[in-house]
């Protein structure tokens, strides 16, 4: 009886193991799909608070550090570029991008996760609202990284590379090589308000093409990716 009762413990702990990391996998997608959410409709206050608080952002070859970090890139840069400093959707703006494909491990002991996920982006200005009106396509990849704080998963790290960029009408085979200039070293922060803090050199963009690399190994032969 005992060793019976020992053995029941033991699976016990096991599938309570095995449900939590359940559970932190789905939370962790309901994050990364709020985050999606939240940017579609400009709400970038709301996506600044997804981060924890030495979170950082991987974007256009930019590092943005810290809390301070990302607000310069979302209030910064996209909310006075996209919706003139409100938080929130403007007339005639349009930033869909739905987060696609995403692969998330959970650490064993709960508290870190990564995930890979792809977006397919939609974006443009109606002529009717005036300025620059254009429509394009914008295809990504995630390698994000997560943690959890008192009880509370929230992104650690948001490493986004567009993988393409092309304006609606013509297509990606006749996209301009720079279609979206990445940062450099004179766009850092300070002289930059708005600027990232490091610059990460590696970062190709559509007709140039890489491999991301994987956070993790193949599933069949256990093997990670060697480029």
């Amino acid at each position: 009886m005992e060793k019976d009762t020992t053995a029941l413990q033991e699976t016990v702990a096991r599938l309570e193991q095995r449900l939590g990391l359940v559970e932190d996998e789905l939370a962790i997608r309901k994050l990364q799909y709020s985050y999606g959410y939240y940017l579609d409709k400009c709400l970038y206050e709301e996506v600044v608070d997804l981060f924890a608080d030495d979170g950082e952002v991987w974007f256009f070859r930019g590092i943005f550090r810290g809390k301070e970090g990302v607000r310069r890139l979302y209030i910064g840069r996209f909310q006075q570029t996209f919706t003139g400093g409100k938080n929130g959707p403007v007339y005639g703006f349009l930033l869909d991008h739905p987060q696609l494909q995403d692969i998330i491990h959970v650490a064993p002991d709960g508290k870190t996760a990564k995930a890979r996920a792809r977006s397919m982006m939609q974006a443009g200005l109606h002529e009717s609202a005036g300025g620059n009106t254009r429509q394009w396509w914008e295809g990504g990849i995630y390698e994000n990284e997560y943690v959890k704080e008192d009880g509370v998963w929230k992104i650690k790290r948001l490493y986004y590379r567009p993988v393409f960029h092309a304006d609606f009408d013509k297509g990606w085979a006749y996209t301009k090589p720079n279609y979206v200039p990445f940062y450099s070293e004179k766009d850092l922060y300070p002289g930059n308000p708005a600027g990232p803090d490091a610059i990460d050199p590696d970062p190709v963009l559509w007709p140039d093409t890489d491999v991301i690399p994987f956070h993790y190994p193949h599933p069949v032969t256990g093997k990670p990716w060697q480029g």
